[in-house]
């Protein structure tokens, strides 16, 4: 396989920016540690935006419901 890439024009900088990448890649998996009170504050916002939305339109969300099955059904 090295004799190969020998033999092809360039391979050599792409085989090492291959590994420069890889290297890359693995050192800021290695750095990361999480976001927790990140990732907890975006869990409770969403939450919080769910509610507030069911709150505002769940009469009509359930009305809508209700037709959309009465329509299907012929009740």
């Amino acid at each position: 396989m090295t004799a190969l890439l020998q033999k092809i024009p360039g391979a050599g900088r792409l085989v090492r920016g291959w590994h420069d990448a890889r290297g890359w890649a693995r050192s800021l998996a290695a750095d990361e540690r999480g976001d927790v009170p990140g990732w907890v504050l975006v869990t409770l916002m969403t939450a919080g935006l769910v509610v507030l939305i069911w709150a505002v339109a769940g009469p009509a969300l359930t009305s809508l419901f209700e037709q959309a099955i009465e329509r299907v059904s012929g009740l």
